[in-house]
């Protein structure tokens, strides 16, 4: 294996599960490999929100002089975005040394431990980040919480963001048991903040249950504010006039408010100065976040692929401002609400570009149209949308670019995969017709 992209491969072809949760086949290979942290250690679990989560935590903590590692799945364009080390994301043949280290651990001695793709990944750069000289490792969880692979590393401090219906053939159908999953990333005894101002009851009875050290949003730090700044108060620290976060919509505020407990859970271990607070939030960058691209007409790109999340993206394109015409460009995963997801931001629509995507979870463009037509039938065809469907993203986009007015706005959102197609030639820059 010489590049990358053979290991990958050789990664995609080990195991015939995506997903097999459970932490043994994990952790034997964390013992072979002698994986360890010398660095506190923040774990990010939850819905929606943990993207943002960890890049507002990486912000800070690289404003305040501390050298950051941080995890995160999925990937937008290339593998090397799931791992940041000083803020850079790693180069290819970084990686290289840790894939092979855990391969050889993984087949010692001819006791084989099957990995699959996230866990043999994982590893690798768990492997790394180990490796780094960091002051603070940040890792994102990637579905779940008590079984994923992140959780064989004992945390310092658990963040559970935004908890919604997700993942349901995994997790759980209900809140209650999805907030037990991932309340499984908290520890007896260490700080468990939980930034979602309405959490399951199921998290805060398993934080009492094994003695975590629980933060509460509403009781043990608050945030308020109004439309120019906004205020924190935790236990130890406080804060006033903050800016908003960069990275924008309205769900980043209480986001941000998690991060800041965190900060305040660990500053006797990683202090960090109020100056690196403010400048911190303010220079956060996270692509495919309500990230909107400069140029005519308004590009809008959100990685936004469950009902609570549409619901935050409709939120956010609602307090826009008007726009003549919105162009969605829209592909998703076959196993989503899908229903649900169009009925609640179908109302900002006025004409769809279905795409397909190039993993077989994907829905077919053609069967997103059929359920849009049929939401509209069901509706008595009060009012008539538009849909048409597209081989790619990127070809979606085009037509969509094509059809718009400078004064339009174009959504692409849906799934990573659709953020994605569109960014894998780097960030768009539009100019619309008549401009």
């Amino acid at each position: 294996m010489n590049t990358l992209a053979d290991w990958l491969a050789h990664c995609e072809r080990l195991h015939p599960k995506t997903i097999a949760l459970g932490l043994e086949r994990v952790r034997e290979l964390v013992g072979r490999l002698d994986l360890r942290f010398s660095c506190p250690v923040v774990t990010v679990a939850g819905t929606n929100g943990k993207g943002s989560t960890c890049a507002m935590l990486e912000s800070i903590a690289l404003q305040a002089g501390w050298r950051t590692g941080v995890y995160s799945s999925p990937h937008l364009v290339h593998f090397e975005e799931r791992c940041r080390i000083g803020g850079d994301i790693v180069a290819a043949d970084a990686l290289l040394p840790h894939f092979a280290a855990v391969e050889e651990a993984r087949t010692r001695g001819g006791a084989v431990v099957e990995l699959t793709y996230f866990e043999f990944t994982t590893l690798a750069i768990l492997r790394l980040m180990s490796q780094s000289g960091l002051d603070l490792a940040v890792l994102e969880v990637g579905l779940g919480g008590r079984l994923d692979a992140t959780n064989v590393i004992d945390t310092d401090c658990a963040i559970i963001t935004s908890i919604d219906i997700d993942h349901t053939e995994f997790l759980g159908h209900t809140r209650d048991a999805i907030g037990r999953e991932k309340a499984g990333i908290m520890r007896p005894g260490r700080p468990a903040i939980v930034s979602d101002p309405a959490p399951p009851a199921s998290v805060i009875a398993y934080a009492e249950e094994i003695g975590a050290d629980l933060w509460l949003s509403g009781r043990d730090f608050n945030l308020s504010g109004d439309r120019q700044q906004w205020n924190w108060a935790g236990r130890g620290r406080r804060y006033a006039g903050l800016a908003y976060p960069a990275l924008r919509g309205a769900n980043q505020l209480v986001n941000a408010a998690g991060v800041l407990a965190a900060l305040d859970a660990l500053r006797d271990r990683l202090p960090v100065p109020a100056q690196a607070v403010r400048v911190g939030l303010a220079r956060a960058e996270l692509p495919g976040r309500f990230q909107i691209v400069p140029g005519q007409p308004t590009l809008v790109l959100d990685v936004a692929h469950n009902p609570h999340s549409i619901a935050a993206l409709a939120a956010n394109l609602d307090a826009m401002g008007f726009h003549p015409t919105t162009h969605a460009v829209f592909g998703a995963m076959a196993d989503k609400e899908l229903t649900p997801m169009l009925a609640r931001i179908g109302k900002l629509v006025d004409r769809w570009y279905f795409c397909d995507l190039p993993t077989p979870r994907a829905e077919t463009a053609a069967h997103l149209s059929a359920k849009w037509n049929a939401l509209q039938m069901a509706a008595g065809g009060r009012r008539e949308v538009p849909a048409v469907s597209f081989g790619s993203p990127q070809a979606a986009l085009d037509a969509a670019v094509a059809a718009a007015d400078p004064a339009d706005r174009i959504v692409v959102f849906g799934s990573f995969y659709t953020v994605g197609g569109v960014l894998q030639n780097g960030v768009p820059r539009l100019h619309a017709k008549h401009v």
